[in-house]
């Protein structure tokens, strides 16, 4: 039989943090508390704040990036329906429904990983300020608190455009989610005519959510970069 060889110390941090998670599901007593028992774990195995607000960065720009062809899709999905036959608008119109509820459960996500971000950035940040008064050394302590003003600053620019992309999806899933009610409600040719002139109405919102969702990941991209030192 092949030995069994143990488990790394990736293993112990993973059944840490998952313990550390478990308490606070069955013995919860603030959030802060339990944020701040995986922080320990993870920063004993080298795993910093600014690593973790890096990270989840990072994760936003997966879900952003995904965000944009989730709604390009559920467009791609109405210009369909506006453009068949009535035979086979049932078909074309639950592939519409189908799209429309990607993107909505895309949506949500960004806005879950937007908070993610700005929980470990308030963290990191309080930190920061807090170990400010720790330096002996007056020099030391001005250069630490210029780099946390810069990186604040750059912070709060990734946020104005994180906010923009984001308030940018619930105007277009409102449009999308009244469309696919309104053909649920009148699956036939005349509903069709009535919805085909807004096609390019639709459009320009969604170039428009697309654009947005860009300069946020352009603007992650930056920052990434900024806090890693690239």
């Amino acid at each position: 039989m092949p030995r069994i060889k143990p488990c790394s110390q990736t293993c112990d941090m993973t059944r840490n943090l998952a313990l550390a998670l478990a308490l606070c599901v069955i013995a919860p007593t603030t959030l802060t508390g339990c944020a701040t028992a995986a922080y320990n774990i993870q920063e004993r195995f080298g795993i910093e704040k600014r690593d973790i607000l890096v990270s989840r960065v990072e994760s936003v720009v997966k879900s952003q990036t995904e965000a944009k062809e989730e709604f390009a899709d559920a467009l791609e999905a109405f210009r369909a329906v506006v453009a068949v036959d009535a035979g086979e608008l049932e078909t074309v119109y639950d592939d519409l429904s189908r799209a429309h509820d990607r993107a909505k459960g895309q949506a949500g996500e960004v806005r879950d990983r937007v908070s993610s971000v700005k929980r470990v950035a308030e963290d990191l940040f309080n930190e920061w300020e807090r170990e400010l008064g720790a330096y002996s050394d007056a020099g030391l302590r001005r250069s630490s608190e210029r780099q946390l003003r810069d990186t604040q600053q750059k912070y709060a620019a990734l946020t104005d455009k994180m906010d923009a992309a984001t308030a940018s999806m619930d105007p277009v899933l409102a449009v999308f989610n009244d469309r696919v009610l309104y053909l649920k409600h009148n699956l036939n040719a005349r509903a069709i005519s009535a919805l085909g002139n807004e096609t390019t109405d639709i459009e320009s919102d969604v170039a428009r959510l697309i654009a947005e969702m860009e300069r946020s990941i352009s603007a992650a991209d930056a920052f990434i970069k900024d806090m890693n030192g690239v």
